[in-house]
């Protein structure tokens, strides 16, 4: 079967189109534009919960017209077996008759000299068939390919971009309507917000509390939207005031959304089920640190009692692979002992989700 027309317009495999508005994300949909312009396979990476899909939609609503032959759309988050992948590939571009031919064979043939822009939505459970999305590169000259996964495929020639949490009140601006106004992550929570009270506005009596809310979950657009959805029962004041227990308030989403979206448990529980036993018992160890711990305490923890059975660093690896850590530099000062924190790595868990989410 050649792939006409048809194939590459048809249903199958079309982008999705959002229900509801897309917030923010200027800076990381321009970086991720340039990047898509020079390599062929882009991976967008972040925790669940992140808006990587919803930031590689938008993306490629920007890029089609740069793509003679289209944009596939293939979902994989009900695909539980790696071998099936290509199935849903062949699927998405129209393939039924391979005429004898291997599936790899005959996907290659169809798309040769064809510009398109494969997207391959929510592959971390498929890891495994990133060797074939490899050959699939590999032999098919002008075709790019967007995936959005919680860990990167780790195949040759694959550019990772990972996915930022929208970004927080300035905490040197004094908190009001108007110094909230430009910020992405309050713009997420009011858009939201006002789904469920028409009307909603920020104002100089809730600008605190939002403020609050968003920064206590760390910029992460599904748990923001989750606590939005609250205002509908809820104050702001009173919805920061209850997000001690951010996973058993953040329930409730939409039901047109996957399962696992519903409530930002299940989002991260999504995560958690494709750790190692190792990693799993350094996240619950970490998770109890608020706001982040040094990697020298981190040892420390795991010398103390917390026996892994694989080195630390390979188990924090694993974590920062599945985008549950976060790395970075501490920045100048002292750590909890007073003691010069110099150039030391630090390791950020992300609060909103991991907290309280299983017993240390």
């Amino acid at each position: 079967m050649r792939l006409g027309a048809a194939g590459v317009r048809g249903v199958a495999g079309r982008v999705p189109r959002p229900r509801t508005s897309f917030v923010g994300r200027d800076s990381e949909l321009g970086a991720a534009r340039r990047l898509l312009g020079w390599t062929r396979l882009l991976t967008l990476t972040g925790p669940g919960g992140s808006g990587k899909t919803r930031l590689c939609i938008a993306l490629a609503a920007r890029v089609e017209a740069e793509f003679r032959d289209g944009v596939r759309f293939v979902p994989l988050a009900a695909v539980r077996d790696p071998s099936l992948v290509p199935a849903s590939i062949a699927q998405s571009i129209g393939l039924q008759d391979a005429r004898g031919l291997s599936l790899l064979e005959h996907m290659t043939s169809c798309l040769a000299d064809r510009e398109v822009l494969l997207i391959l939505d929510n592959f971390e459970h498929v890891l495994p068939a990133g060797e074939f999305v490899a050959e699939l590169l590999g032999a098919s000259s002008d075709l790019r390919i967007l995936v959005t996964s919680r860990s990167p495929l780790h195949v040759s020639g694959e550019q990772e971009f990972p996915v930022p949490p929208l970004r927080l009140p300035d905490p040197a601006s004094p908190v009001s309507a108007a110094s909230l106004a430009g910020c992405e992550s309050v713009q997420l929570f009011a858009a939201r917000a006002a789904a469920s009270v028409p009307g909603f506005t920020v104002t100089g009596e809730n600008a605190g509390a939002i403020a609050g809310i968003v920064r206590r979950l760390d910029g992460l657009p599904l748990a923001i939207e989750l606590a939005a959805a609250r205002v509908k029962l809820l104050p702001p004041e009173a919805v920061l005031a209850r997000l001690t227990d951010s996973l058993a308030l953040l329930a409730g989403g939409s039901r047109d959304v996957p399962g696992r979206q519903r409530t930002l448990r299940a989002t991260i529980a999504w995560s958690h089920d494709l750790l190692s036993e190792p990693a799993r018992r350094l996240l619950a160890a970490c998770s109890v640190f608020r706001g982040g711990i040094g990697l020298d305490h981190v040892e420390a923890v795991c010398a103390r009692g917390l026996r892994l059975g694989v080195p630390v660093l390979d188990a924090l690896q694993e974590l920062a692979g599945q985008s549950l850590l976060r790395l970075g530099s501490l920045s100048a000062g002292r750590d909890r002992r007073g003691r010069p924190r110099g150039g030391h790595r630090a390791v950020r868990t992300l609060r909103a989700a991991v907290r309280g989410a299983w017993p240390a």
